[in-house]
């Protein structure tokens, strides 16, 4: 079976992904929807990043070492647990450095199609800094699509997907208010309560941005996922 990093010029063919290639997709794409975020909201310099091709577009990646160690650090554990089928959402939190304040959170649900999963979740967070160290919400842990498997596409077309919701990440400069003084990050990771934690993850709470708007984007499928992306933020007074 291809693996999900097939060569470009072969984009073209329908490649049968297996749930292995299907979980590294899915990952590689919470890795660039990192860098994404980041960027497209400020929240590190706009000279920090540079410009890579993926998924037909240019895409901005940090080139600040500890950004990059840090996100390293995160998708080293977040390949894992994609493979194992341990993971119900990610969750990307911007916080406002002086008020402690969470101003933005943009989510990922991911749904395993090959097989249903009732297990219960708990969220953890990789700690960039010192983490909340309180249980996540149960509540928070239902989310994404309901419906059967999807029938198989072509590398191209789940790439087409993919790039839209890009374009929308980038879009949504449009209607999000400004973030305003220094802001910093946390990525929570939804994981099977059963999973093994590493021992630099901690529980967290859901970091909910308080009396916040949601705007659902678009999402994307393979035969075995599906990504629904949502964005909470706080409206500005």
């Amino acid at each position: 079976m291809a693996s999900s990093t097939a060569p470009e010029k072969d984009k073209s063919k329908v490649h049968k992904l297996s749930l292995k290639g299907s979980a590294k997709l899915v990952a590689e794409f919470f890795q660039y929807s990192i860098h994404t975020i980041l960027f497209q909201r400020g929240v590190y310099p706009a000279e920090d990043f540079s410009a890579v091709k993926k998924y037909g577009l240019n895409m901005l990646v940090s080139s600040d070492d500890q950004v990059r160690a840090y996100i390293k650090k995160i998708m080293s554990q977040l390949d894992k647990w994609m493979v194992g089928g341990k993971i119900s959402k990610l969750v990307i939190v911007i916080t406002d450095k002086d008020t402690g304040e969470h101003v933005e959170r943009w989510q990922f649900d991911v749904q395993i199609l090959a097989k249903a999963k009732s297990s219960k979740s708990s969220s953890k967070t990789s700690k960039s800094k010192p983490a909340d160290q309180e249980n996540a919400s149960a509540a928070a842990a239902t989310g994404g699509s309901t419906g059967g498997e999807d029938k198989e596409k072509t590398e191209a077309e789940i790439q087409a997907e993919i790039a839209a919701i890009f374009r929308q990440i980038t879009a949504s400069v449009t209607f999000l208010p400004q973030l305003q003084g220094d802001c910093t990050f946390n990525v929570l990771v939804y994981a099977d309560a059963s999973s093994e934690v590493p021992v630099e993850w901690g529980d967290s709470d859901a970091k909910e941005i308080v009396n916040g708007e949601r705007v659902q984007l678009r999402g994307f499928s393979t035969k075995n996922h599906r990504v629904d992306t949502l964005v909470s933020y706080r409206m500005v007074e």
